[in-house]
């Protein structure tokens, strides 16, 4: 059984839930081989979208697919090194990265209380402050550096990080999260300018307000701000669904985006329509 992206072999950070775990699950179906990340086997279960980081991994191997789980807190650089470690030896050769693991959460144990800052403004706790950076700028920063010198090596890869429409409008709150996302989405252009001369392809993907279990969860804590949304019937005026931001990910892995690189592609169906 093949597919576009046969043979490819592709790391996802952030993957045992929510729009990583869909986006491990549709490039597998595209033809991927894929490794499933995320900070816990456990974590997957904490939105009730599966109940581990091993399920994910059954259902990729389920498609013909080769998968394992590999657990890491990303947070930390030597963590992420042994990310990188294991990964290379369970493929040889990693084709992709995604930089997907991040999210405006706070702490180990994003259940409690959404896991969200409080407050969520300029006035964010410092020591949550430093937790929403770490999680959402260093996570990338770490991981890419661990995985650059084996596809410096072979003189080919791709990395894919995921920022956010926050990243580039303004907002009165989730600052420290918009902040970070906006850190990745510059980070992208630096590293792609370095890396042009390698072969090596970075570019980044910005979602709108998305689908997810931690999405629907928050959403639910806020009350009817996006209902309308919620329900809307419109190709374009309404919440994003997992798919949408897959598709434009399998872009950027496969050999359609050979030539594009160093760029920012917003995918909130033209809701935030200025430049980047």
């Amino acid at each position: 059984m093949g597919g576009p992206l046969e043979g490819m072999r592709v790391v996802v950070t952030g993957s045992g839930r929510g729009l990583g775990r869909f986006y491990a699950l549709h490039l597998a179906e595209r033809g991927a081989d894929v490794i499933v990340h995320d900070i816990s086997e456990e974590a997957a279960s904490v939105y009730h979208e599966a109940s581990s980081l091993t399920e994910t991994v059954v259902a990729i191997r389920a498609m013909g697919r080769r998968s394992t789980a590999i657990t890491a807190d990303l947070t930390d650089g030597a963590s992420a090194g042994e990310l990188a470690k294991k990964a290379i030896k369970f493929f040889g050769q990693v084709d992709v990265l995604i930089n997907n693991a991040g999210g405006d959460i706070v702490g180990t144990d994003p259940a409690a209380a959404g896991g969200k800052p409080s407050p969520n403004d300029a006035f964010i706790p410092e020591a949550q402050l430093i937790a929403v950076l770490n999680r959402n700028l260093l996570t990338c920063m770490h991981t890419c550096r661990v995985f650059l010198p084996s596809m410096i090596a072979a003189n080919r890869g791709k990395i894919i990080n995921i920022s956010s429409v926050a990243a580039i409008k303004g907002t009165a709150g989730e600052i420290a999260y918009a902040v970070s996302k906006a850190g990745v989405v510059h980070y992208t252009r630096c590293l792609a300018t370095q890396l042009c001369p390698r072969g090596i392809t970075v570019n980044c993907v910005a979602p709108g307000p998305t689908r997810s279990g931690r999405f629907l969860a928050t959403l639910a804590q806020r009350g009817p701000t996006d209902t309308g949304r919620l329900a809307s019937s419109s190709p374009l005026e309404r919440l994003g669904e997992p798919e949408d931001v897959a598709r434009v990910i399998e872009f950027f892995c496969g050999p359609l985006s050979n030539f594009v690189n160093g760029q920012v592609l917003v995918v909130d169906g033209g809701q935030h329509c200025f430049a980047v």
